[in-house]
């Protein structure tokens, strides 16, 4: 039985209410591009100016969103904002979701979601932008790992949120395709964001977000990237083992940051991505009280965890950890391995002091992923 270390994080409120929401979408002080790619023009916003050499944070939504609606409740949060000082933002909208976006021509092919990853070395090409920290949801987290697998070199870190590696299936694809025929799209959508419980009784973010997408997504561009989604492939990717195929196992090079609500109906494939990663360099953070939607009903676990995660990596040491408390617990892993935050192949050896590790939380010297409850 391995001994686990449980981070608990205290709350606030959520992001969003009927009074709020339109606020908490909305982008500031942020520059606009249009950028060609060998697969299509993609919309982006650029939020700050980059740092010297530090990577921008780069983000990509989900299916029925665009970077307003899911993420930028989660950056005005003023608790991001001190993260925000260090880092540029780089929000990347898929083909046709960004906020009045015109339909797309008749017989337009729309890109894969590999051709969607692959899209992204022309967009730090275009800005001028060496790497970035990739924080994903859903399919975003999908095409922030593909472009992680193929090009390794320009991606430092990723927060995979909600992220599924697998293909879908054909029973699953068979269920997609008769649920389309007696479903609208915007049920569909709201049923791959919310776990029933959420969807029964989160009315206010239901209904928030049933509108947004209704009303603010052109329907037949959602439903061309909802298809591209749908037909993506497996990943493919497998955790090393030493000895065995540490020098061969196609997986993830770069530190990860899983992150899922224990409400989500997202769970069972992030545990399957989290599975497959290398465990000296990924942690799974699991939130109670929390379904589909992270950033918006616990942003301030999430702005906490993704503060320590980039310390993790070197960067911003003298960041206050305001919400982290002590708790030791012992469990056995859920997920085949004991996982805890530690596991930066070099989270803390940058000569910063001890201002990456808040105190309480012991480092541990054995290999193991860190998966935290909280």
């Amino acid at each position: 039985m391995d001994e686990l270390q449980d981070v608990q994080l205290t709350e606030i409120k959520p992001l969003l209410n009927d009074k709020n929401a339109a606020r908490n979408f909305q982008d500031f002080d942020c520059q606009e591009h249009d950028i060609e790619t060998a697969f299509g023009v993609v919309h982006v916003t650029m939020r700050g100016t980059p740092k010297g050499n530090r990577p921008v944070i780069l983000t990509y939504h989900d299916i029925g969103l665009n970077h307003k609606s899911c993420l930028n409740a989660f950056f005005n949060f003023e608790d991001m904002q001190e993260i925000t000082q260090h880092f540029a933002v780089c929000h990347v909208d898929a083909p046709g979701q960004q906020e009045g976006a015109p339909p797309f021509p008749s017989g337009y092919q729309y890109p894969s979601m590999d051709e969607l990853a692959e899209m992204l070395p022309a967009v730090l090409t275009h800005l001028n932008l060496k790497s970035f920290i990739g924080i994903g949801l859903g399919a975003g987290a999908y095409v922030l790992s593909r472009c992680a697998l193929s090009h390794p070199d320009l991606v430092e870190g990723l927060v995979l949120i909600n992220v599924d590696p697998c293909a879908k299936g054909w029973i699953d694809w068979a269920a997609s395709k008769f649920s389309g025929w007696t479903t609208n799209i915007v049920d569909i959508v709201l049923a791959h964001h919310f776990g029933h419980e959420e969807l029964q009784a989160n009315l206010d973010l239901i209904q928030t977000y049933r509108l947004h997408i209704a009303q603010d997504i052109n329907q037949d561009n959602l439903q061309l990237f909802l298809t591209s989604y749908n037909s993506r492939r497996d990943l493919e990717i497998e955790r090393p083992v030493l000895g065995i195929n540490e020098n061969t196992a196609k997986t993830l090079k770069c530190p990860a940051l899983l992150v899922v609500g224990d409400n989500s109906p997202a769970v069972e494939a992030v545990v399957e991505c989290n599975s497959r990663l290398d465990p000296t360099k990924t942690t799974l953070l699991k939130m109670a009280d929390c379904g589909g939607l992270p950033q918006v009903v616990q942003p301030g676990k999430l702005t906490e965890a993704f503060k320590y995660f980039v310390q993790g990596m070197g960067y911003m040491p003298a960041a206050s950890m305001t919400r982290l408390m002590r708790s030791r617990t012992h469990s056995s892993s859920s997920v085949g391995s004991g996982e805890s935050i530690r596991s930066r192949s070099h989270t803390s050896n940058h000569g910063e002091g001890s201002a990456g590790t808040p105190d309480g939380i012991d480092l541990q010297d054995a290999p193991q992923t860190m998966e935290v409850s909280c």
